[in-house]
């Protein structure tokens, strides 16, 4: 019993309990609209299945071109004025949405949120890996996969009862809460949260800059690995919900149902992964996680060519279950290996750089994947399997590119 209690046990620092709390906050707000956002713009506002995932790919991409300059922002600043910034401009963006009717205008609200998720992400990163120690990390991003996925199921489960296509006022007020959930956060961040001490040298001393980050081979391997696994799984969250609903009549409660599912699986079994992690082979990990990734995405057109409605709805939320294992063993490596490859002095730069890896994938995937799930939508999966198969195997070549003390996820000491 004391073992089994020990894995859920996250024995965090209360500042990032704290900060995890506010995260909570902010996905509720994002898992309310995250399901909807592309029937909203295809099914209520008229927009062409390409244009509306064309609007979602250029949130992608503004993230990936504003992300770099936000690692300079961070080492500079600190990453809890760079946070609160960051959702400033996400709630003006997601608030946006409200005003949408014609595709520039939804452009409009992409550019604004993708310059706030490029900023969000470094400077949540940094406050992470600041206020953590070393031996907890792992526990902390952990942590913050699982907050960060319960909100995101909570909310699609509360937008899944909201949404209706048939009544557009509906999505008007998922927009609203989700903005709303935001400023939530920032209210957290500056009433709780302190400012990590990371070591920054004084400024007659070199700061450093992106080309010290570049040097570093064995990052940029596991970012580009990243990129790789995004593109091919975490894309598809977008492009599920609109395939379960015109392939396979699925409504939008029942949308959010298997989402919540996704999100039930996560918060029962990510803290429990994370701590099985700990003395085990990272790469190893990532590999088995690009394997069940591939099972679950084969499993989507199953549902899509042979089943409809409820019997559609139940197997897609067994593949977003099955999904659920494979984040957590993403979140039980990713994170806490990029921060322990990075040099604290230079966080913000080596974050931003990792959240470029998820920018890439997220802005390829809709763009991609979209006009594919219009002409064949059975190939979207299919490809998304394979994909995820060709990462397994890239994981498992990249072991020996880390340096020796980062290949195992270290052992908790308080364990």
């Amino acid at each position: 019993m004391k073992s089994w209690r020990r894995l859920f046990d996250a024995r965090l620092p209360r500042a990032v309990q704290t900060l995890q709390l506010g995260g909570l906050f902010n996905a509720f707000g994002n898992g309310v609209v995250l399901p909807f956002t592309l029937i909203y713009l295809h099914n209520v506002r008229g927009i062409s299945l390409t244009a509306a995932g064309l609007v979602l790919a250029t949130n992608a991409v503004v993230a990936l071109v504003s992300g770099p300059f936000s690692g300079p922002l961070v080492d500079r600043l600190g990453g809890r004025r760079v946070l609160a910034l960051a959702l400033l401009l996400l709630a003006a963006g997601f608030g946006s949405y409200m005003l949408v009717h014609r595709p520039w205008q939804a452009f409009a609200a992409a550019v604004v949120t993708g310059v706030g998720n490029g900023f969000f992400w470094p400077a949540q990163s940094t406050l992470i890996a600041g206020l953590t120690p070393h031996d907890r990390r792992h526990v902390a991003f952990a942590m913050q996969r699982v907050v960060m996925n319960l909100g995101i199921g909570l909310g699609a489960l509360a937008g899944g009862l909201i949404a209706s296509a048939e009544h557009p006022w509906t999505f008007t007020v998922l927009f609203a809460v989700d903005a709303l959930t935001f400023l939530a956060y920032l209210a957290i961040l500056y009433a709780f949260v302190p400012a990590p001490d990371l070591g920054r040298p004084p400024d007659s001393e070199r700061a450093g800059s992106y080309r010290d980050v570049l040097r570093n081979r064995a990052f940029l391997l596991v970012i580009s690995l990243n990129s790789l696994f995004i593109l091919a799984g975490f894309s598809g969250f977008e492009l599920l919900p609109v395939y379960a609903k015109n392939e396979a009549g699925v409504s939008e409660s029942a949308i959010g149902v298997v989402f919540f599912v996704n999100t039930a699986v996560i918060v029962l079994t990510q803290l429990p992964i994370s701590r099985a992690s700990e003395g085990r082979r990272r790469m190893a990990v990532l590999g088995l996680l690009g394997v069940t990734w591939a099972a679950s995405w084969l499993l989507v057109p199953v549902a899509g060519i042979w089943l409809q409605g409820a019997a559609a709805a139940v197997l897609l939320a067994a593949a977003m279950a099955l999904f659920a294992i494979g984040e957590c063993l993403h979140g039980a490596v990713q994170a806490p290996l990029v921060a322990e490859l990075a040099e604290p002095r230079l966080y913000g730069r080596y974050m931003a750089l990792s959240a470029l890896s998820w920018s890439v994938g997220f802005a390829l995937g809709p763009a991609v994947g979209a006009p594919v799930l219009d002409a064949w939508p059975t190939a979207v999966w299919i490809g998304a399997a394979a994909l995820c198969l060709t990462g397994s195997a890239c994981a498992l070549l990249l072991e020996q590119a880390l340096p020796r003390d980062a290949r195992r996820t270290p052992v908790s000491v308080a364990a």
